[in-house]
């Protein structure tokens, strides 16, 4: 699976998942989830395929994170983080020589994939499908924040604060009351 994907999945996941910690885990079990499902992979021309896709993934990487509400930020970062770590060892072999990982994680990774160089057109597919449904998620997040607020309810769906800011309470302490008692 192309990492842009990955990246959209852990989107997603962030979304869903509200802890930073548990998304980053559940990102990364994503990673492995997506890899078993047959997608595109051909040798010849993968590191040039990866090179793209990968400074696509970063650019969506970053601008999902710009983007993502302020209250779930932190989780959508850290469940796309979580579900590109694995295949981080792909630049690290490249440049460093070695995986960052066991060597038994890696072979199990190369195991569970089944790639077929007659997938090309799934990973635009897919992609698309998950900007998507992430936007549609976000913006109906939005809405259901807008119509909270309608309701009384502050951002997030919390209760606005009674402080004497937000709505005088008429008694002795307020100015209007004294003004009006005669006490100015």
């Amino acid at each position: 699976m192309l990492i842009t994907n990955h990246v959209l999945a852990g989107a997603l996941i962030g979304t869903a998942v509200r802890r930073p910690g548990a998304a980053f885990v559940v990102g990364v079990a994503s990673h492995f989830a997506m890899d078993v499902v047959p997608h595109w992979g051909e040798e010849r021309i993968f590191l040039r395929v990866a090179v793209v896709d990968g400074l696509v993934g970063a650019a969506v990487m970053a601008t999902v994170a710009a983007t993502a509400p302020p209250g779930r930020r932190a989780s959508v970062v850290a469940g796309m983080v979580g579900a590109c770590l694995p295949d981080t060892d792909k630049p690290s072999e490249m440049f460093f020589g070695r995986s960052p990982f066991p060597p038994a994680l890696d072979a199990w990774h190369k195991r569970i994939q089944r790639e077929s160089p007659r997938r090309l057109l799934q990973e635009p597919v897919v992609a698309a499908a998950s900007a998507l449904l992430l936007r549609r998620v976000w913006r109906g997040r939005a809405a259901e924040g807008v119509r909270a607020r309608g309701r009384g309810r502050g951002r997030g769906g919390q209760p606005r604060s009674s402080g004497a800011r937000d709505r005088p309470t008429g008694g002795p302490g307020d100015q209007r009351w004294v003004r009006s008692a005669g006490g100015w």
